[in-house]
């Protein structure tokens, strides 16, 4: 007897809906999975088996077929379990195999026939939906993942038993089921630790944060040791606007896929902070594997990517970032395909300005000159000129440390760098883009128009400073954002002047 059920794989940020066949006919005794599956996926026949036959379900001694469809697609994890299952039950004749028409299942077996949690399960579900299906089938531990797509039923099983049960009867079943306008409400969003309130001096460095957030331009602190380059990075987002609905799901999209959500709260409501230790690999910052899985610069995506003592990176894993910085997605060739991952983050970066971290204070630094040059070229110019914002963090004072004065809160920042972004969202509607970050060269020409005093002034940097193409148009949308942040509707000579001036400052070290 035949019978199949719909399930779902996922390949890099791709869900391919993939149909489990399952045939049950005279023959020798045996259990053959075919359509490409891999070890972990061909281990589910001796789970399922075994499961089945713990709970009272004993298959026929006859020949058990389980086709994977379609067969060019590499199946990867444990979470076809459950879909075997029920393909076998229902071609095994304890289930009706119409019932199972139009439904998705998905979960891991463990071997007393619990129903394990799986990663994955969000984009999946959105998958049934587009799919049209019924609904959807899942482990109960998943069940608040589940439940965060609108207009899909999803039903929570925590045992084989009861899977049985709700295939019969689907709208009886209400132990897992929940409505999604009852988890609608979002959770409300918690305190941050940490507040710009608490960093002493450093005005024109949260000047220079405050500008990067508000048109989403990619930022590095360069300083000496302990002046507050790290507790500026991990402030920037709390002066980040709020997370929409929408980029919470695609936030928690990406974080399901990595298996990274948490099954209490698994919707994503802070934007995320990613701080990678400068050992990692070119691969963890990228995605790796024979089958890429997002790596941090997709974990980043509409957050913050902080990279502390910069140079410290290997050259390749630096470089890695070339393309994300500049086209806000990732693009991973293997063998097996094309991955593409989102990557639309700000780059924050710290570093000291020599090995020692004192120059070029000379009272201090004891690097010889060839110390510093190795050091600062450890950053190829090309990266460098894909970062926007190079900001001075320079030693505070006793005064500034001790003083009673504090500076504005993240709550007061976040406010100016809200309206700026609504100046940006409403002059790019009819675009792809939302922010001045994101500006091509075509529209740089039609969004960027200068005084022309302001022009001269571009025109005598380009040429003092020997400017890239490149970097000429990275000063450009530094300058579109000051204007938006003063509400000016045209660049003018001060939004220059500022914006090379944090440009300015690779030329200071690396001269």
């Amino acid at each position: 007897m035949f019978a199949s059920v719909l399930s779902a794989a996922i390949s890099g940020m791709e869900v391919c809906s993939v149909q489990v066949e399952a045939d049950v006919s005279n023959g020798l005794p045996c259990f053959t999975m075919v359509g490409f599956p891999s070890t972990q996926v061909k281990e589910a026949q001796d789970r399922v088996r075994t499961a089945l036959k713990n709970n009272g379900i004993s298959l026929p001694p006859k020949k058990v077929t389980v086709n994977l469809a379609p067969a060019d697609l590499r199946k990867e994890g444990a979470g076809f379990d459950l879909p075997v299952a029920a393909a076998i039950l229902a071609a095994a004749g304890f289930l009706e195999p119409g019932l199972l028409k139009d439904v998705m299942v998905m979960g891991e077996l463990s071997l007393n026939g619990e129903v394990r949690s799986i990663s994955g399960v969000l984009p999946r579900v959105i998958r049934a939906r587009e799919l049209g299906c019924r609904y959807c089938i899942i482990p109960f531990g998943n069940l608040k993942e589940g439940i965060l797509v609108q207009d899909m039923q999803v039903i929570g099983v925590r045992h084989i038993k009861e899977v049985l049960d709700v295939v019969s009867d689907p709208d009886g079943f209400q132990k897992g089921w929940v409505p999604f306008e009852e988890h609608k409400e979002r959770e409300k969003e918690a305190v941050p630790a940490v507040d710009f309130m608490e960093i002493c001096g450093q005005e024109s460095a949260r000047r220079a944060a405050e500008i990067a957030v508000s048109g989403f331009h990619n930022i590095l602190f360069i300083g000496p040791p302990g002046t507050g380059k790290t507790m500026l990075a991990k402030r920037i987002p709390t002066i980040m606007p709020s997370l929409t609905f929408e980029e919470s799901l695609e936030l928690t999209k990406i974080y399901s896929i990595a298996g990274l959500l948490s099954q209490e709260r698994p919707l994503i409501q802070v934007r995320p902070f990613r701080s990678p230790h400068h050992t990692s690999s070119a691969a963890a910052l990228a995605g790796g594997g024979r089958i890429p899985g997002p790596g941090e610069v997709t974990l980043a995506h509409r957050g913050v990517l902080f990279l502390d003592e910069l140079p410290e990176f290997t050259r390749r894993s630096l470089e890695v970032l070339r393309q994300p910085l500049e086209d806000k997605q990732i693009q991973l060739s293997r063998a097996s395909g094309t991955y593409v991952f989102p990557a639309g983050f700000i780059l924050v970066a710290a570093m000291n300005p020599c090995p020692c971290g004192y120059y070029p204070d000379m009272n201090k630094c004891r690097c010889t000159a060839g110390e510093v040059s190795h050091y600062l070229h450890k950053l190829s110019q090309p990266l460098l000129e894909r970062i926007d914002l190079c900001a001075d963090v320079p030693p505070v004072s006793f005064s500034q440390i001790s003083g009673a004065k504090k500076g504005e809160s993240s709550a007061v920042i976040r406010k100016r760098v809200e309206k700026a972004r609504k100046i940006q969202q409403k002059r790019y509607q009819g675009e792809k883009i939302c922010f001045n970050g994101e500006l091509s060269g075509k529209q740089i020409q039609k969004y960027c128009v200068l005084t022309e005093h302001a022009l001269q002034v571009a025109k005598d940097a380009f040429e003092l400073m020997e400017l890239s193409a490149r970097s000429y148009h990275r000063i450009l949308k530094v300058s579109r954002t000051i204007a938006d942040m003063e509400g000016e509707e045209l660049i003018h000579t001060r939004h220059v002047a500022e914006a090379i001036t944090y440009k300015a400052f690779d030329k200071k070290y690396k001269s």
